[in-house]
């Protein structure tokens, strides 16, 4: 392993940035270039077919077998010209990847030869070998019950001369086995809703879209030095492995020039997505070294979510060609900044309005700010449940550290909203309002500052932050599906909306006015939800404690986040409106538990192969060579000078004997609790058990490993080390 180290040291030395032929023409010009969209539709499709397809994507209506026969006729023409062969349903199963099965175009043409053909049963469903992917229950996993169907609001694109057909992924029994589904789902529900409330203040809104915008942060590690780490291969972070003398101390890193060899990869990547029409904009160094940035364009939240899978996908491919590895991974290595994926939400209407967007009028502020109220009422009242939806073995090594979006849920607005919340609370009383008092609120209201447009206040420590024109949930994990956190969020806010025009219209049900009424509602909802509001340093002990006295939950423990899911309360939402039944809430629930598990387990058994076989014997090898070298001091010098001269080394040779006892003490135990585990049938005690019994056990074993590869001769150890992982480029 210590060959294959220096090997790989000299191999990264040898690395020159590989050439990249950037288009001489506009970016405009070849945007798109291989996505279905709709002026390619519009080219290939009949006036009719083209028609249904909009009709689908805006209304939501079916597609009859005679359209979609002329649909994929159309696409395929389209295909194929673009040097198309194959073509795959592509969904997101609960692995928080995608997947995909190609199958050619051809087909028998009855004299032996073949013909390529593409029929609308073709595109709208197909039946793939859904075995390997968990269900959680809700089929037999050795049985292929699974159908993928088309989701025609989302354009099909061509990678590599496949056809790939954006679908969803359910059983035969109609549950969901993907993110999608339910995703489109809390989309329509929160459109829904949100129509309704913005009808109190604009009749012409006819839509209202949720918009997501995703900051994808990650890891670069040269493809040699981590092919010669086990950990960074199976596991995708470093298990062991001393900090470097230096890491993100200087913070030299973020503001820092672009290496070249990345900014290579960087630009092949903006090339390749521009192509599928991923609108990339912001690419980035981040805090860490080696660490890096790229986020796009807002857009909407499915077209978005689908764009981030298929970017991470672009990322790990073009990575190769530049012989990198590019990390998701939310804490590859322990001591520096882990990667998060911010995902930037806000609601805007089919008029163009962003309803978390100051307006110019008392009118439209109040809009603004019903809006920004509900949000922050939907939060706390499913704090638990958002947790929750970020929950995974990888970011819980970034929940509750001072580095990221803690444990703890909190809202930061920033100082002029809040004090704008602060002022409906102490002016709208308990009875009915006078026309003073209610003139002089909407004055107020008006003259909400247009600074917020461009919000200086920023909260970095907080888990879900209002930046102005949108809100930003900091704490989703970089290697997530970004639909596991949308699900909860649109769910939460469009439960609440449907809960403020209920309370508005029974009090103007009862004569208020409907301005008054709005007051009232929003007042209540202040207060009710103040406690989640929190302007302050997230990070800081005083908050935990601040938080335990307001009745915020801190939670870290990944299987007890888990359990919001399969609260009463969780269950009434999600089932009260369609999302997920029962079933399927408890299949996730038992889906995103076998993951963690599975996650530790691997991590578990990597780091006790890694011990027994390469750190223990590197740790006697070297023991050794010092004994041998006191043997001989021995042979050649009195006692006394021997003992001077011998006594460092006899030092040495007692610490590392002490570091491996202790390290393969606590790796037998780690295994056998390990089998422990195992052995438990419940599926929830089984995580807890790894959680709590298992997972401690690699925080000890690294702290040893980490002093002896501070004792062991450089030229021995066998791993990569973190100033060779993280400064060599």
């Amino acid at each position: 392993m210590a060959t294959l180290r220096f090997l790989a040291l000299e191999e990264v030395l040898r690395r020159k940035p590989v050439t990249i032929e950037i288009p001489k023409e506009k970016i405009s010009s070849y945007y798109g270039v291989n996505v279905f969209d709709r002026g390619k539709m519009q080219k290939y499709l009949s006036k009719e077919a083209f028609e249904a397809v909009m009709m689908a994507i805006e209304k939501g209506k079916r597609i009859d077998r005679k359209m979609a026969d002329q649909v994929a006729a159309g696409m395929k023409a389209w295909a194929m010209e673009m040097g198309a062969t194959h073509y795959t349903h592509w969904f997101h199963p609960l692995t928080e990847g995608t997947a995909e099965k190609h199958d050619a175009f051809i087909q028998h043409d009855g004299q032996g030869g073949v013909i390529e053909e593409f029929s609308g049963k073709l595109l709208v469903q197909q039946e793939p070998d859904a075995s390997s992917f968990p269900s959680g229950g809700i089929r037999n996993t050795f049985e292929a019950r699974g159908y993928t169907a088309w989701d025609p609001s989302s354009p099909a694109f061509i990678v590599d001369n496949t056809l790939s057909i954006p679908t969803i992924f359910v059983s035969y029994t109609g549950e969901a086995l993907d993110y999608k589904t339910p995703l489109l789902k809390t989309l329509a529900l929160v459109d829904k809703a949100a129509t309704e409330v913005c009808h109190y203040f604009d009749r012409s809104v006819t839509h209202v879209n949720a918009y997501l915008g995703w900051e994808q942060e990650y890891f670069l590690v040269d493809e040699a030095l981590a092919m010669a780490r086990p950990d960074l291969v199976l596991t995708e972070r470093t298990l062991l492995g001393h900090a470097s003398a230096k890491n993100q101390q200087l913070e030299d890193q973020y503001f820092s020039s672009i290496p070249e060899r990345v900014k290579c990869f960087m630009q092949d990547i903006e090339i390749e997505a521009y192509k599928l029409g991923i609108p990339v904009k912001t690419r980035h160094n981040e805090v860490a070294p080696n660490q890096f940035e790229i986020a796009p364009i807002y857009e909407e939240c499915n077209l978005a979510v689908d764009h981030n899978l298929l970017m991470m996908d672009l990322m790990k491919k073009i990575a190769r060609h530049h012989n990198f590895k590019v990390l998701f991974h939310e804490k590859p290595f322990k001591g520096v900044n882990g990667s998060g994926k911010h995902n930037n939400w806000s609601l805007i209407t089919d008029t163009g309005i962003n309803l978390y967007s100051p307006g110019k009028t008392p009118r439209t502020n109040l809009m603004f700010l019903t809006f920004i109220v509900n949000t922050v009422k939907a939060v706390y009242e499913h704090a638990d449940l958002l947790r929750a939806s970020i929950a995974s073995a990888g970011n819980a090594h970034r929940l509750g550290a001072n580095e990221a979006p803690p444990s703890i849920i909190s809202v930061f607005l920033g100082s002029e909203v809040s004090k704008m919340l602060d002022q409906i609370e102490t002016s709208v009383k308990d009875r009915k309002m006078t026309p003073d008092e209610k003139t002089e609120l909407k004055l107020n209201i008006g003259k909400i500052p247009q600074i917020l447009l461009d919000n200086t206040d920023r909260n970095r420590t907080s888990p879900f932050a209002f930046t102005g024109n949108r809100f930003e949930f900091r704490a989703v994990g970089s290697s997530a599906n970004c639909a596991l956190g949308m699900i909860a969020l649109n769910t939460a806010v469009a439960d609440q909306l449907i809960q403020f025009k209920k309370d508005v219209d029974a009090l103007k049900s009862k004569g208020m006015k409907k301005d008054e009424a709005i007051f009232h509602v929003l007042r209540k909802y202040i207060i009710e939800s103040k406690n989640i509001r929190f302007e302050g340093n997230n990070y800081s002990e005083e908050w935990k404690q601040e938080a335990a006295r307001r009745g915020l939950k801190n939670v870290s423990d990944v299987p007890e986040m888990f359990d919001a899911y399969l609260t009463p309360k969780s269950e009434d939402l999600f089932i009260r409106h369609g999302i997920f039944n029962k079933k399927e809430l408890e299949a996730r629930t038992e889906v995103r538990l076998e993951t963690y598990i599975k996650q530790v387990q691997i991590e578990a058994r990597v780091l006790g192969d890694l011990v027994n076989n390469h750190i223990i014997p590197v740790g006697i090898d070297y023991m050794t060579s010092l004994i041998q070298n006191v043997k001989g001091l021995k042979e050649i010098y009195p006692e006394k000078e021997f003992r001077e001269l011998a006594s460092v080394r006899l030092e040495v040779i007692k610490e590392i004997s002490s570091y491996i006892t202790i390290i393969k003490t606590k790796v037998r135990d780690m295994i056998e609790e390990r089998k422990v585990a195992n052995k438990m049938e419940d599926i929830r005690q089984r995580a807890d058990h790894y959680s709590k019994k298992v997972f401690p056990y690699f925080d000890e074993i690294r702290y040893y490993t980490d002093k002896l590869e501070l004792l062991v001769d450089n030229e021995k150890w066998p791993l990569p080390k973190y100033r060779e992982l993280l400064f060599t480029r």
